[in-house]
């Protein structure tokens, strides 16, 4: 059952993020609640009908989510990856073009640098947890379109 966060026009316009800290703040010490958190998000932010801008093209609603991800760096692993949350999540906050054949294409030097930077802060998270992280980021990265090597996990492992 996912856990649902309803977002709206005012939190984006104040960059309130409270609502949404209700939900995440119990998981910040319980890594494995989290992992298993399948976070989804209800964005209720009205447009005109001639808007054709996706809501990640958005300003204030990207704003909120950066300032979401500044506070949880590690939130991509309690998404509900399944329904899709994980690519609007990484649409918030990846530069991308939007195509009506081929769906999302992110800024691949930017993807690249927004999954090592998640890769890093969660395989850190979770290991300050004492749980494993090697299966679920090499899933990550999988959904966004990359094989890690499996020596980055060795690195990680043996870094302080």
């Amino acid at each position: 059952m996912a856990n649902l966060i309803t977002v709206n026009s005012e939190c984006f316009g104040s960059l309130d993020i409270s609502g949404a800290e209700k939900v995440i703040k119990p998981w910040q010490q319980d890594a494995m609640a989290a992992c298993s958190a399948e976070l989804q998000f209800q964005i209720d932010y009205p447009r005109e009908p001639t808007d054709p801008r996706e809501l990640s093209e958005i300003p204030e609603i990207r704003m909120w989510f950066i300032r979401l991800d500044a506070c949880y760096p590690w939130l991509p692993v309690c998404l509900d990856w399944k329904s899709g949350e994980l690519a609007r999540y990484t649409a918030m906050l990846v530069p991308h073009q939007f195509h009506r054949t081929e769906g999302i294409q992110y800024n691949p030097e930017a993807l690249e640098i927004f999954l090592m930077h998640k890769i890093f802060a969660i395989a850190q998270w979770l290991k300050s947890q004492g749980l494993p992280s090697k299966s679920k980021l090499m899933s990550m990265a999988n959904l966004l379109g990359y094989d890690l090597d499996e020596s980055l996990f060795d690195f990680l492992e043996t870094d302080a």
